[in-house]
Parts: C-alpha cells; structure tokens; sequence
C-alpha cells in the first residue's frame, strides 16, 4: 500500500479469508495486544478504545520487518488469513507513537533477508517462514506445536 506496507495471504476462492473446510464457514481471529508489563494480552479491541492511550505494547510496530494481521479498517476482530510487513524504518515509525500501535495484532518481526521484503509483488510466492524464537507462546489446543 504505497510502500507503507506489503500485505499477502488471501487464499484462492471466492471468499475472502480463511475457509474452515470442516465448517465451511469463514474464520477470524481477534484482535490481540500484549501491553508491556501486563501478565495476559487483551482481545478485541484497540488500545485507543480502552482509552490506554499512553500503554506501550510488548510487540511495537518500531522496525522494517514488522509482521502483523490484516484486518478491515473498522472491524477489530476480522483478521484472518492476510498479514502485512511493514517497509518504513523506526524514525518514521516510532514505538508507540505511530497510528498502528494498538490497533493491529504484531506477532513477529522480519530477522533476515528483509532486503526481499519491499520486492514483493503481486504473484510471488511466499515458500516458507521460520519462526525463530517465540513458538512456546503460542496456546492454542487444536494444534499440536512442532518445534
């Protein structure tokens, strides 16, 4: 979106999202923030909507690389499939003092090879990601966590 960010993961179909193929219903996924400090991540809505103005997220949009959940505009909770990288630099972004901190899901960071990131295009394909550090937080009980 104007070299601001890359977005990717819509699967092919009619739909947009993920299709649950057991339920053939669409699947969305919460909004989730981790404030800096607290023991729990809050769901569902934005820092900004808790009137946490001044709270400091764990996972800041503050690097080239940033990796978080799309969703639409005004709808927290309508994440899916789609993620977007961040192609801006931190003095452009500063931590917890930019428009998305709050407000989208960060779960990672690019660590290598981020030069590849702003020559994404429409049609490439993603083959593999790595998550390098961080794969122990992730709770979720239909999944069976390989590691």
């Amino acid at each position: 979106a104007d070299g601001f960010v890359v977005q990717t993961g819509d699967p092919e179909g009619p739909a947009e999202g993920f299709i649950d193929p057991s339920t053939g219903k669409s699947r969305t996924i919460p909004l989730e923030i981790m404030v800096d400090g607290d023991k729990a991540p809050i769901y569902g809505e934005t820092l900004e909507e808790l009137g946490l103005y001044k709270a400091q997220t764990k996972l800041p949009f503050n690097a080239f690389g940033t990796m978080a959940m799309a969703r639409e505009e005004f709808d927290d909770n309508s994440a899916s499939s789609q993620v977007f990288w961040l192609l801006k630099e931190s003095e452009l972004t500063p931590s917890n003092s930019n428009i998305l901190d709050g407000r989208y899901s960060v779960f990672g960071y690019v660590t290598e090879n981020e030069d590849f990131l702003a020559d994404l295009k429409v049609g490439d394909v993603i083959e593999s990601i790595q998550v390098v550090s961080g794969l122990d937080n992730l709770v979720n009980p239909s999944y069976k966590i390989v590691g």
